[in-house]
């Protein structure tokens, strides 16, 4: 079984609680996220993001994260974050 999870459009501190909340339920079972629609990504959701695809990594499943904004991955790669579509192609591994 597999899922797909569309973010919200803002990814600030109020939506990492959430965020965490929603993925977990999805954890066991390879996830694409889509982001098209993010506009602002923050530092707290970034961390809930990269530590949700290590945690699929170590579970052996896929978390991908496609359709990306230009904004998302304009913030993404500004935060100094490993290259998006790098982490993308390996199967969510940041």
């Amino acid at each position: 079984m597999s899922g797909v999870m569309k973010l919200p459009s803002v990814l600030d501190i109020q939506q990492a609680e959430p965020l965490r909340a929603q993925l977990l339920t999805l954890r066991g079972s390879p996830v694409t996220l889509d982001a098209s629609e993010v506009e602002r990504l923050g530092g707290l959701c970034l961390q809930v993001l990269i530590s949700a695809q290590q945690t699929w990594a170590s579970d052996g499943q896929i978390l991908a994260i496609d359709q990306v904004s230009e904004e998302f991955a304009a913030q993404w790669n500004a935060f100094g974050a490993s290259d998006l579509r790098q982490a993308a192609d390996q199967g969510g591994q940041a």
